[in-house]
């Protein structure tokens, strides 16, 4: 199936997902540069699936997809300290990690298609 708009890509519907996730369990948290920065490396993953998308050549979105897996283990390691900090539960913690470990196994399985 081809994919025509990156709105379409499953890995971009996740990494959306994701980064709502991210959004809403920190949305309260008063460390800002913490929050800040585990929310913009969770948009990073989408908008680099985006931007690879949109460039229109299977080298240069390989390359984003390789940025996008990046923010992603950069996402996966602020979650295991937001849980050690407790800025969030354990079941938070599980179900953005495993969101996380999925994103990265699609764009894994989209770099090795491509």
């Amino acid at each position: 199936m081809k994919i025509n708009r990156f709105e379409d890509c499953l890995a971009w519907q996740k990494a959306k997902d994701l980064s709502l996730s991210i959004y809403q369990s920190f949305k309260t948290s008063r460390d800002y540069s913490f929050k800040d920065q585990i929310q913009r490396a969770a948009i990073s993953v989408m908008n680099n699936i985006a931007e690879g998308f949109e460039r229109n050549t299977n080298k240069e979105f390989i390359n984003f997809l390789f940025i996008a897996k990046g923010s992603c283990g950069e996402v996966r390691s602020m979650l295991i300290l937001a849980k050690e900090l407790n800025y969030i539960s354990e079941a938070k913690f599980k179900n953005q990690f495993e969101k996380c470990t999925e994103v990265s196994k699609i764009l894994s399985g989209l770099i090795k298609s491509l």
